[in-house]
C-alpha cells in the first residue's frame, strides 16, 4: 500500500508541473507533428517549365497602318512662282523670303521678271511687298528734270504646282492688298518747280507694316485696296514678255497706279479639289 501511495504521489506532482503531456506523448509520433504555419512555408514552390512559360507569351499581330510608331505624313509639292513688277517686289511664304526682285528699287527703270521654285504643303500663305520707284516722299521721279513726273506701278504673278502642271494661284481681285505709302496726296505736286515732301501740295501718307501681317491668322478683312488694271494702263514690258502668263492672271495694284507707291498683298492657296 505504501508503494502504491508513493507512485500516486509522484504522478500527481508531475501533472501539477505540466509534465503530463511529456508522459503521454510518444517520441516517434512527436517528430511528425507540424503546425499549419510551418506547413504553408515549407511547401515547395512550383516552377513552370520553359514550354509552359512560352505558352503565356501571346504575339498580337499589328494590322498594317495601325502601328503606334507610324505618323501621318503630308505630301510636299514643288511650286514655281513667276512674278513681274513695275518696279520692285519681294515674295514670302509665310515669313520666309522666297524671292526678291534682283534689280534694286533704287533703279528708276526696272521692269524685270523673276521665277523661283520651292517646296511646301497646302495650304500656302503667300505675302508680297510691292513698290514703285520714287526719289523721295514726294512720290515723284526725275525731280528737276523736264520729265519730272509721278511714277506708275503694276504687278502680276502666277503659281504653278509642278506635280500636276496646273496653275493654282494668280494675281487678281481676290488678293488682299493694303496701301502703306501714298504720294503725292495732291497731284499738283507733279508741276512744282521745287517739290518738297511733306509740304503742300507734296504731302504724303506713310504707314509701317502691320505687326504679324505675314502670319496665316492675320486679320486682313480690311484690306480692300486691290484693283485690277488693264495692260493698256500699266503698259508691262521687258521681263513681262519672257513669261507665258496664264489667262486668269491679272495685273493688279492699288486704286491709283500713280500715287500708290508701296503695297502689301496676301494670298492664301488652298489645296485643289481632287
Amino acid at each position: 500500500m505504501k508503494k502504491i501511495s508513493v507512485i500516486a504521489l509522484v504522478l500527481s506532482l508531475l501533472v501539477a508541473c505540466g509534465g503530463a503531456d511529456e508522459v503521454a506523448s510518444i517520441p516517434g509520433e512527436a517528430a511528425t507533428s507540424v503546425s499549419p504555419t510551418e506547413a504553408a512555408t515549407s511547401a515547395p514552390t512550383a516552377v513552370p517549365t520553359a514550354s509552359e512559360a512560352d505558352a503565356t507569351l501571346v504575339d498580337t499581330p499589328i494590322e498594317a497602318g495601325t502601328a503606334s510608331t507610324e505618323t501621318d505624313t503630308v505630301a510636299t509639292s514643288t511650286f514655281q512662282l513667276d512674278a513681274w513688277a513695275d518696279n520692285w517686289f519681294a515674295a514670302y511664304l509665310g515669313e520666309e523670303l522666297l524671292v526678291e526682285d534682283s534689280v534694286s528699287i533704287e533703279t528708276e527703270r526696272s521692269f524685270n521678271a523673276e521665277t523661283t521654285s520651292f517646296e511646301a504643303n497646302y495650304p500656302l500663305h503667300l505675302n508680297f511687298i510691292l513698290k514703285d520707284f520714287k526719289e523721295n516722299d514726294t512720290g515723284l521721279e526725275y525731280i528737276g528734270e523736264p520729265n519730272q513726273q509721278m511714277g506708275d506701278g503694276g504687278f502680276i504673278m502666277q503659281l504653278t504646282d509642278m506635280s500636276t502642271g496646273n496653275v493654282v494661284a494668280v494675281s487678281n481681285a481676290d488678293c488682299d492688298c493694303m496701301v502703306i505709302h501714298e504720294a503725292p496726296l495732291d497731284k499738283a505736286c507733279e508741276s512744282e518747280s521745287n517739290p518738297l515732301a511733306g509740304t503742300a501740295p507734296c504731302e504724303f501718307s506713310d504707314s509701317d507694316e502691320p505687326n504679324g501681317w505675314k502670319l496665316s491668322d492675320f486679320d486682313d478683312s480690311g484690306w480692300t485696296a486691290t484693283t485690277v488694271h488693264s495692260a493698256d494702263a500699266v503698259q508691262p514690258r521687258d521681263g513681262y514678255d519672257e513669261i507665258e502668263w496664264d489667262a486668269s492672271a491679272e495685273l493688279i495694284w492699288g486704286p491709283d497706279l500713280e500715287t500708290n507707291n508701296t503695297i502689301l498683298c496676301r494670298v492664301t492657296v488652298e489645296a485643289p479639289d481632287s
